[in-house]
This record gives structure tokens, C-alpha cells and sequence, in this order.
């Protein structure tokens, strides 16, 4: 999949990901870019995999996110299978979790 979309454009608009310097940049760049729905849903997924993660089951992942559980099967397949973008994110969110604590 990633070199489905590997292109100039793309590395364009992730360049503007990381030129973003704090939360309220991230807050106003994913207002203007995306609609509310698409950032609700990109936040629950990512929830999802957390508690996938966490072991927690799909149909108490779909209670508490509002996602399809074929929605929540594709994000188990990414985790286990895929480039490791989720479980890249979900650990250095754990380090950042612990590192508050």
C-alpha cells in the first residue's frame, strides 16, 4: 500500500505535518484540511488500536469508538501485518504517557 502512495504530493503534505510545532498548530491544520467527520474517525481508529493493543475485544471496541467491526478488523490486520505505523505511534505515546507520570 505505501507505494500506492508515495508521490511528491504526499510528501508534501507530510513535510506540513512535521513543520507543525505544537497541538494548537496540528488543531488549525486539521481544521482547515480535513472535514470534522474525517478527523473524528482518523481519532477513532486510532483508539481502536490501542485497545486492540490492550486485548480489549472487538465488540467492546465498537461500543466504545462507534466503529464497524470490519472497520476494527482492517485496523487489527494493520497492526499485526502492516508497515507498523500504528504500533510506532501507540508506543511513543506509551513512552509519553509514562514519561507524564
Amino acid at each position: 500500500m505505501i507505494e500506492k502512495i508515495k508521490n511528491d504530493d504526499v510528501n508534501y503534505l507530510l513535510n506540513a505535518f512535521l513543520s507543525l510545532e505544537n497541538i494548537d498548530e496540528f488543531y488549525d491544520f486539521f481544521d482547515d484540511i480535513c472535514t470534522v467527520a474525517e478527523v473524528l474517525e482518523m481519532s477513532k481508529r486510532l483508539k481502536a488500536a490501542k485497545m486492540l493493543k490492550d486485548g480489549c475485544f472487538y465488540n467492546k471496541i465498537s461500543e466504545a469508538t462507534g466503529l464497524s467491526t470490519t472497520t476494527i478488523s482492517r485496523v487489527n490486520r494493520c497492526l499485526k501485518y502492516g508497515s507498523g505505523g500504528y504500533n510506532i505511534a501507540l508506543d511513543r505515546l506509551g513512552n509519553i504517557e509514562n514519561e507524564s507520570k
